[in-house]
């Protein structure tokens, strides 16, 4: 039994659902203090959070990733108990296997052995990890990372251990992501009897147009790294449950993901301009999770690139799909930051599940990306 797969199993046994650590950063504080890291705990609300550092100098690469999961959901359902990590044949089973706890265990390992084999290394090695990734997010990464710039701390190269993978572990790296905002919107009209609408004002009748034009609207046409930005509908809800009553109003959930070629405020704008155009009366309220990030090029992207090839034989593929990470906390500071992990097919699902051969394989990909940066 490998080092790495021992701690993955150690970690998934604790079941540490958002936002509840449950000594998983105690567990891997321990692994990291015994190999020189200086470690600190830092608890913003109910978030416990971890900064670990070995070294003074830069460059300064980072490791980052959570031990929170989200909830196993129906357990009766799951072929195995989700906090009692269950190995069935090449196949480890558990809430966390892939995300992510099997990538904290790699990455751990992964500095034992370097450290090991550079005690002396060049620059710094740091662990950013948080339990508030999979929950609000608000009082995890984020606040670590204010931290670090209150302190000038300043992160050179960022590793998110996210689950990037698609068929086999290395054979996706997200280079960025895109960003996030949602807004909550209500159309304001005038309830009424159905058999009187000229008594009445029907907000879905007037909110149509206007849908129509924000589905149809070309916001960008993507770039290189990220496809055009997309705005889609989540929700639609109005009426009083009779079918003979004009609503008085309609909420809408929406949501777009945009690429760098859009700003928060240029999406805000355009759409608040589509709402006006048509006459309507309405309140909107934003939320944004994230803009967009990209790392483009560097040193992070080529020693990753390198290293895959030298350890799994094949060209990797950079990507910027999918939702938000942690990462779109840390790029903001300059730093080069990249993810990479497990595959994601069972992410999130019933029996969550990693292949152990690759979990290995994980840890030496961490290694060499080490040995690139780092290495003496």
């Amino acid at each position: 039994m490998t080092t790495t797969l021992e701690l993955t199993k150690q970690l998934i046994a604790r079941p540490s659902v958002t936002p509840d650590d449950q000594e998983c950063q105690k567990l891997i504080a321990g692994r990291l203090q015994a190999i020189g890291f200086e470690v600190e705990h830092h608890r913003f609300g109910e978030v416990d959070n971890l900064w670990a550092r070995r070294g003074k100098q830069q460059p300064l690469f980072v490791f980052a990733g959570h031990t929170d999961v989200v909830p196993p959901g129906p357990v009766e359902q799951w072929q195995h108990d989700p906090f009692t990590p269950t190995i069935s044949g090449s196949t480890l089973y558990g809430r966390g296997a892939a995300d992510m706890k099997s990538s904290i265990a790699a990455m751990i390992c992964a500095c034992e052995k370097f450290i090991a084999e550079n005690p002396d290394h060049n620059g710094s090695i740091a662990f950013l990890i948080t339990s508030d990734e999979e929950g609000d997010a608000i009082d995890g990464t984020v606040k670590v990372v204010e931290l670090l710039q209150q302190r000038n701390e300043n992160i050179d190269w960022c590793l998110v251990g996210e689950p990037t993978s698609t068929d086999t572990v290395g054979d996706v790296v997200k280079n960025g992501r895109r960003g996030s905002l949602s807004g909550t919107l209500k159309i304001i009209g005038t309830q009424g009897h159905i058999a009187y609408p000229h008594l009445a004002d029907n907000p879905i009748h007037r909110f149509a147009p206007a849908l129509n034009a924000l589905v149809t609207e070309q916001w960008d046409n993507g770039n290189d790294f990220f496809p055009p930005t997309s705005f889609q509908i989540s929700n639609i809800n109005a009426g009083t449950g009779a079918n003979n009553v004009i609503p008085g109003s309609v909420d809408v959930l929406f949501n777009v993901r945009f690429s760098t070629e859009i700003t928060e405020d240029q999406i805000r704008g355009r759409i608040e301009q589509i709402l006006d155009a048509h006459g309507l009366k309405y309140k909107l309220v934003w939320a944004l999770s994230g803009n967009p990030f990209l790392t483009s090029e560097g040193r992070l992207i080529d020693a990753t690139r390198a290293a895959i090839k030298h350890i799994r034989k094949f060209d990797t593929e950079l990507s910027t799909s999918g939702g938000t990470s942690d990462g779109r906390f840390i790029a903001p500071t300059g730093a080069q930051v990249i993810e990479l992990g497990p595959v994601n097919a069972s992410i999130h699902k019933i029996d969550e599940n990693i292949d152990i051969d690759e979990l290995e394989e994980l840890s030496r990909i961490y290694h060499e990306i080490l040995v690139q940066l780092l290495g003496t």
